[in-house]
């Protein structure tokens, strides 16, 4: 793999908060349009005249092409050169937002999604290369303080977004907002995004796109239908066989002279910890935005203004507490800030096993705000450890991995958080006693049971070394100070 040598920056414009914002920017309307047709299906529904139930294909096209997309995204930023692909994923998006409210059927609109799907899969990746590539360790932190809002505070905006923008306008505006921003991010990508030629020699690894891109599929398959109701062996099916895709890839790639990605990357502790105890925070805080708005309505009997408005303060915690995780971060290091956000979370998700009608909306508000500001700062300190002992040549790769595994931790997530809720509803109806006729019970115990998965990643925290990510954090003296500062013989 052609790059620059350790410590280079290749455009030689190094750390630009400008372009950093850009690109959090870009990656917000990606995010943000994963999940907020949910509550335009509808209203969608009502115009294409088809039951609610197959609009959700939409949004599993969208997710799915970004998913999948990824790995390509990543060959193509070094190839072509990561402006050029920056650049064309942007017009993508924005040119199909339009033909998605343009669309008069339901095939043209996930069509259209899936056209969309494939510029947001190129955003993700190369947007943050950019971004990686000119940023010296010293100024991660700062770097990835702007990239990690939009994956915050996306899933908690979408629901408030889509249904303000259904209400009052239409559902077409959810996609029509996007011409503008993205008219506006081309102009600026073309002024701020560094012009770096790409590698014309560079090979594609075939067979290693092909694998992980079934890898991917299957398992977003898999976990698409064991978040539904009829889950059972095709579920189970999906899931084993994404598994042994992505495990035949990964042995092909150890092998060939030109992979796809350079695995190396996993060598690497702090990286390591992103496909480990990283995932399984994702995962778990990925099911909160789903659980708290169903617990509300369902359970608690609010309408879905009062429960919109509810989850919004999770919104507030994140944005609350945003100053004060890079402080945190450099005051601490990442290891104690890691285990604290992991087991804070586990304590406000149980906190919210705890809640019912009857809690006091203050206290509600109270509980939701913590939880915001602890999955802020676990998500940003994961962000940025992930990045700490990564070569400049191992970045495409680490970049384009860690985007997958943030995908596949959302969908697991929400898969998971129905599958418990699933199970536990099932538990509540056989029941004969004690909370059978309580409506919030599963909502509690699937609570409950996502407290106790969080305490994995706490395990897995506290495996980390101690001064993990220590280049990046910094919380003390930089290594070697002390040898500098001693007087001379």
């Amino acid at each position: 793999m052609n790059a620059a040598p350790r410590g280079a920056d290749p455009a030689g414009v190094g750390w630009s908060p400008r372009l950093a914002l850009l690109v959090a920017a870009t990656f917000f309307m990606e995010f943000l349009d994963g999940t907020v047709l949910t509550t335009a299906i509808p209203s969608i529904a009502a115009d294409f005249s088809v039951p609610p139930a197959d609009v959700n294909i939409t949004m599993t096209a969208y997710l799915m092409t970004v998913a999948m997309g990824i790995p390509l995204s990543s060959w193509l930023a070094e190839r072509l050169g990561a402006r050029r692909v920056f650049c064309l994923a942007i017009a993508i998006f924005t040119a199909a937002s339009l033909l998605c409210a343009l669309s008069q059927d339901l095939t043209m609109l996930t069509l259209s999604r899936v056209l969309q799907g494939a510029g947001g899969a190129m955003m993700v990746p190369v947007g943050t290369l950019v971004v990686l590539r000119g940023t010296p360790k010293k100024d991660l932190l700062r770097a990835t303080a702007f990239l990690v809002w939009p994956g915050l505070l996306a899933p908690v905006l979408a629901p408030l977004v889509g249904g303000a923008l259904t209400t009052y306008l239409s559902w077409h505006w959810i996609f029509l907002v996007n011409l503008p921003l993205g008219l506006a991010a081309f102009l600026a990508a073309l002024r701020l995004v560094p012009a770096v030629g790409g590698d014309s020699t560079r090979r594609l690894d075939w067979l290693g796109l092909a694998l992980t891109t079934l890898g991917v599929g299957s398992l977003l398959v898999g976990l698409e239908l064991i978040g539904g109701r009829d889950a059972g062996l095709l579920a189970a099916a999906g899931i084993g066989a994404g598994l042994l895709f992505l495990a035949a890839a990964a042995a092909w790639m150890r092998r060939t002279s030109t992979p796809l990605f350079n695995l190396s990357v996993f060598g690497a502790r702090t990286f390591r910890a992103t496909a480990t105890g990283g995932f399984v925070y994702r995962l778990t805080i990925s099911a909160v935005p789903f659980l708290l708005p169903l617990m509300f309505q369902a359970g608690f009997g609010w309408d879905p203004l009062q429960a919109g408005a509810m989850v919004s303060a999770v919104f507030m915690g994140n944005i609350g507490i945003k100053p004060a995780t890079t402080p945190l971060i450099r005051r601490f290091g990442f290891k104690p800030v890691l285990v604290f956000a992991s087991l804070a979370s586990a304590a406000t998700f149980g906190l919210c096993a705890l809640l019912d009608a009857g809690t006091p909306e203050p206290l509600i508000v109270a509980v939701l705000v913590a939880s915001g500001a602890f999955r802020s700062i676990g998500f940003s300190a994961y962000a940025s450890v992930q990045y700490a002992d990564v070569l400049p040549a191992q970045l495409p790769s680490a970049n384009a991995v860690s985007a997958t595994l943030v995908q596949l931790a959302t969908a697991a997530g929400i898969a998971v958080g129905a599958l418990l809720l699933r199970v536990f509803e099932a538990g509540s109806e056989a029941a004969s006693t004690g909370v059978a006729g309580d409506p919030a019970a599963p909502y509690r115990a699937a609570f409950l049971a996502i407290a106790v998965l969080m305490l994995l990643s706490t395990l897995d925290s506290l495996a980390l070394p101690r001064n993990a990510g220590a280049e990046v954090s910094r919380p003390g003296p930089a290594p070697g100070a002390e040898r500098r500062r001693r007087p001379r013989a």
